[in-house]
This record gives structure tokens, C-alpha cells and sequence, in this order.
């Protein structure tokens, strides 16, 4: 299994992780007395973009058709810029997300763009370095 493919499947364990374990703590607010805002988008981004896109992203790039014999699996550096691109984004809507819900301050509104944008560029790249990938006998 290439690296990038067991970099994506990996990251995309933890971030099940991750959602499952928010979706208890989500369950548990009212029993603990919490109340803390915009954990919903972040339970669903994690789950969603988190983990079944990094999953299909992952085995998308191990299992999809050669690009060629000197280059497999297309562009090393575009796969790999995908990837940071996607989790730092997401990372970055986790913690702006209940941030700018609890106090709507400029910073964290432009940081929910900033991360929308890394996640955008980074599906981006995967679409460009796969595409040619798909032909034709």
C-alpha cells in the first residue's frame, strides 16, 4: 500500500474516532450541564470530510488505474498537498466552528472561510491528479 494511501485510510480512522467520540460528548452535554454551541457542523465534517472522504480519497488513489509506469499514482505532490490541505482545513473548522458560534468575532468567521477554502483547493487537487487516471481501455 503506497504511503499517501495509508496516510489518507489512517487519518480518516482517527477522524471516525474523533466523530464518534464528539457524537457521546454531544449526548452527554445534557446529563453534564453543558451547553457548548456548533458542535453539530463539527461532528459532521469530521464524519463526513473526516473520515468517508479521506477513506475514499485514499483508496481512490491506490486503486484507481496507473496514470503511467514512471508515475502510478500521478503527482506525489499534489496527493500529498491534498492531504494536508484537507486535514488542516478540517482541523481549522473544528476548532472555528464553536469558536464563532459562541462569539462571532471576525477572526473565527475568516477562519471558517480560510478552512473552507484549504478543504476546497485540496478536493481540488485530488479531482485534477486523478482525473487523467480514468480512460478508456
Amino acid at each position: 500500500m503506497p504511503p499517501i494511501t495509508r496516510g489518507f485510510i489512517k487519518a480518516s480512522l482517527l477522524y471516525l474516532v474523533l466523530a464518534m467520540g464528539l457524537a457521546v460528548f454531544q449526548a452527554l452535554q445534557p446529563l453534564l450541564g453543558l451547553s457548548i454551541s456548533g458542535l453539530s457542523p463539527v461532528y459532521f465534517h469530521l464524519f463526513l470530510v473526516g473520515w468517508v472522504t479521506q477513506m475514499i480519497m485514499g483508496v481512490g488513489l491506490w486503486f484507481f488505474p496507473k496514470y503511467s509506469q514512471a508515475r502510478p499514482r500521478g503527482s506525489q505532490t499534489a496527493a500529498w498537498a491534498s492531504f494536508w490541505l484537507l486535514n488542516l482545513g478540517l482541523l481549522l473548522r473544528a476548532v472555528a466552528e464553536p469558536a464563532a458560534s459562541a462569539q462571532p468575532a471576525a477572526i473565527w468567521l475568516w477562519a471558517l472561510v480560510l478552512s473552507a477554502v484549504a478543504q476546497w483547493l485540496a478536493a481540488l487537487l485530488f479531482v485534477l491528479n486523478v482525473w487523467p487516471r480514468i480512460k478508456e481501455r
